[in-house]
């Protein structure tokens, strides 16, 4: 009888692209063998670094873009975003020019003012402030002063001659509501040897606490005829601020205040304002995500040399897969699969743990704030009291988008030569 020569198992030529057995052999490539540890060992900091970097990445921009958003929010928010000053002749129209710019949809509130500069004292010191006179009705309808009123009360503002300050301020003077703070005007009666400064005492309405710094220690709001007769203003005020609805839309905002009001007036908005900080925040921001792509890109980089590495190291398993029938599209799909893995673990992996550090900023600079016994973040220096994070999905998306794109690019370069290598070379000294 004639021995049936028994069957080598060959690998179907017209397989389907990414199919079962190219995942099999992609992915027990990933497990390390002691033979292999060098790779595995590549591979492993390759994953830590895609790891580390799109983590970085989200919590940067996180954390950036809640500085924005809060420094935004609080300029913004205690400063109007439409500032209206006269051109011909004083504000002294204020109360009907105020009414009608109400009047106009987008515009909230108008806030006429006197602003003027003054030394604010007590008997545990002295400091420079901004005095504001406003109405009693508007400074209850400014929500960052309205809404976090710590002591005191707004009530009577206007009655009671009272002022109301910030509590950095109430805190460096060691002020309460009742007590009594200086201020010292430079500009005050005219008397035969010159200008005199005018120095008067007002009671502590209310104190307020925005979480600025800034405000908190340099606002001090007075009753507006008041701070008329204390600035010498006869009738007139400084300027009105306009809250809008949306403060991007103040390009709309004030065409129709120029179309509706006939009266010429000056105008101005935040944005330029605060242009050059504003700036400032978003070049340092781009400088940011491009210094830290790198460590994306190195840990890509990783990637390329832990795969070439392996393909030198597995050439006479690739001949083998060729001569049963693996194309070379196969043989590319395998380590395009080994190297992808490795970039998209990395990836989601850092995505989640930038997500949860980026929720939890905050709580996690508390902890190590009173683990250490330091200040991380001293208001006096960063304008805020606390460390805030604003996680953009879109930011996010692309962030992740980005390392999954370096990563299957990385991998592209190893895969060709694998697909490329010649059989009979590498099997030639096996």
């Amino acid at each position: 009888m004639t021995a049936t020569p028994a069957k080598v198992p060959m690998i179907e030529n017209r397989s389907k692209a990414f199919a079962a057995f190219e995942w099999l052999i992609a992915l027990r490539y990933l497990r390390a063998r002691r033979r292999e540890g060098f790779i595995s060992v590549i591979a492993g900091f390759s994953f830590v670094g895609i790891m580390l970097g799109v983590a970085t990445l989200i919590i940067v921009l996180s954390v950036m873009n809640g500085f924005r958003k809060e420094l935004l929010d609080k300029i913004v928010g205690i400063n109007g975003h439409v500032f209206v000053g006269a051109i011909d002749k004083p504000l002294t129209d204020y109360a009907d020019l105020s009414k009608a710019l109400e009047r106009i949809p987008s515009v909230l509130l108008a806030l006429p003012l006197v602003e003027g500069q003054a030394l604010a004292s007590a008997q545990a010191g002295a400091g420079g402030v901004l005095v504001r006179g406003v109405r009693e009705g508007d400074i209850k309808r400014i929500p960052a002063i309205a809404n976090n009123i710590k002591m005191g009360t707004l009530d009577g503002f206007s009655g009671n001659s009272g002022v109301v300050i910030g509590k950095r301020l109430a805190e460096q003077l060691f002020l309460r509501p009742g007590d009594n703070i200086t201020l010292t005007a430079p500009k005050g009666a005219q008397t035969a040897f010159g200008t005199a400064p005018r120095i008067k005492t007002y009671p502590v309405a209310a104190i307020y606490e925005i979480g600025m710094s800034e405000f908190d220690s340099a606002f001090v709001y007075m009753p507006l005829e008041e701070a008329q007769a204390y600035f010498n203003r006869e009738g007139d005020v400084s300027a009105i601020e306009l809250f809008l609805a949306n403060p991007d839309r103040v390009d709309e905002a004030k065409a129709a205040i120029s179309t509706r009001i006939e009266r010429p007036l000056f105008l101005t908005d935040w944005r330029q304002r605060n242009k050059t900080f504003f700036g400032v925040l978003e070049v340092e921001r781009n400088v940011m995500f491009l210094i830290l792509t790198l460590i994306v890109l190195v840990a890509a980089l990783n990637i390329v040399s832990g795969l070439i590495m392996l393909v030198k190291d597995k050439s006479a398993d690739i001949a083998i897969l060729r001569t049963m029938g693996a194309t070379r599209g196969a043989i590319m799909r395998i380590f395009l699969i080994t190297g992808a893995a490795i970039g998209f673990v990395g990836t989601f992996a850092g995505f989640a743990l930038g997500t949860v550090i980026a929720l939890n900023v905050e709580n996690l600079r508390a902890f190590v704030s009173k683990l250490t016994q330091t200040n991380l973040f001293p208001a006096e220096f960063y304008f805020l009291s606390h460390l805030p994070a604003d996680v953009d999905p879109r930011e996010v998306a692309v962030v992740v988008g980005m390392a999954l794109l370096l990563s299957l690019i990385a991998t592209l370069y190893p895969a060709w030569r694998a697909a490329r290598l010649d059989p009979v070379e590498a099997l030639r000294y096996e």
